[in-house]
């Protein structure tokens, strides 16, 4: 299994727009995003801290259905 990469919100933000997450809004350090599936809408909230922890950026992608290795192909 690959480990979790150490990054900069920016960077995550820009991965996940990139699998179809669309931003919704940001309150203060939190940032709102939305992804529409057949038969669900998936939400996230991602944390604007430089870095994010790893292990908060592992809960993101389980969240968002993503592996390690699919989240680095959108890097």
């Amino acid at each position: 299994m690959t480990k979790v990469p150490s990054l900069n919100y920016e960077q995550v933000v820009r991965a996940l727009r990139r699998d179809g997450w669309i931003v919704l809004r940001q309150r203060g350090s939190h940032i709102r995003l939305q992804k529409h599936t057949p038969g669900e809408t998936l939400k996230l909230i991602v944390p604007a801290h430089r870095p994010i922890k790893r292990s908060t950026l592992s809960h993101i992608l389980k969240q968002a259905r993503l592996s390690v290795e699919q989240f680095r192909e959108l890097l």
